[in-house]
């Protein structure tokens, strides 16, 4: 009987420890085991020393000994609030920015910058700052798309380092004071202004030639003149003027012309009453 009570507790006993054995392996394989989706990179560190990067997937750690920190490589949006800045021309303007930038390297954008996202996010702050700064006002306004691209290849050489790449910036606003508004406003009326009289002067040149070029047919051809000053004539009876001042040639000719006329019409008038 004791013999059997013995195996009895060493057999109770043996089940126990396989039992804490095997929780003790699942816990350990349940720490060892780590997964990061397709978009995410695992930076490892194994007693303070960089592994290198994990995933996708499914991969093992070493409990307690590995560290790991996970890093989104999806583009990443980074608000640029609005900065002050001071023109070439001595113009003050907010400006307002959004910059669009991606982790191509997880290892370097770990270990080599403290905090890559505050540290982008500032550096093209400072670089907005200074490139807009250099430019006048009228080229911030006209060449927005060409100082995006600059600033874009200014803070990707910067963040290339860190394992960053700045994929683009964009110039989202420009606020300009209100006197500088009505400044422009007035400059805008004046260059309107300038065009519209320029085209009335083309217009009259073109009149001038297109004048002098008749004026010379109508020399060379004097029947076509007297047809163009008889059409001159009806077109001003046509106002229904009382008097009207003419050349003595042509009030001889318009006279003759006239008096037919009148005849005619006396002649359809005795015709007329004849028939009655």
């Amino acid at each position: 009987m004791a013999d059997q009570a013995i195996f009895l507790g060493f057999d109770i006993t043996f089940w126990i420890l396989i039992f804490v054995l095997a929780i003790i392996f699942v816990s350990f394989l349940a720490a060892a085991i780590r997964m990061v989706k397709e978009y995410e990179r695992a930076v490892i560190f194994r007693l303070g020393r960089l592994v290198g990067a994990k995933g996708p997937g499914l991969f093992f750690r070493i409990p307690f000994l590995d560290k790991l920190l996970v890093v989104d490589l999806r583009v990443i949006t980074s608000d640029i609030p609005k900065q002050r800045v001071i023109t070439r021309d001595n113009v003050t303007v907010d400006v307002d920015a959004v910059v669009y930038y991606r982790v191509m390297d997880p290892s370097k954008a770990i270990v080599r910058v403290v905090d890559y996202a505050d540290a982008t996010n500032l550096l093209a702050q400072t670089t907005l700052r200074d490139t807009l700064g250099q430019v006048e006002l009228d080229e911030l306004l006209a060449k927005r798309d060409e100082l995006n691209k600059k600033i874009q290849g200014i803070i990707d050489q910067a963040t290339e380092t860190w394992g960053i790449k700045v994929t683009a910036v964009l110039i989202r606003d420009v606020t300009i004071p209100p006197e500088m508004q009505r400044a422009i406003a007035k400059q805008a009326e004046a260059e309107r202004e300038r065009r519209a009289r320029v085209i009335v002067a083309e217009g009259e040149l073109q009149s001038s030639k297109t004048l002098a070029d008749a004026a010379t047919k109508y020399q060379d051809n004097p029947i076509a003149l007297r047809i163009r000053e008889l059409q001159t004539l009806t077109d001003i009876a046509r106002e229904k003027n009382m008097v009207i001042v003419t050349p003595t040639q042509t009030g001889a000719y318009l006279g003759e012309v006239v008096g037919l006329a009148g005849a005619v019409a006396k002649k359809r008038r005795s015709e007329q009453e004849s028939e009655r």
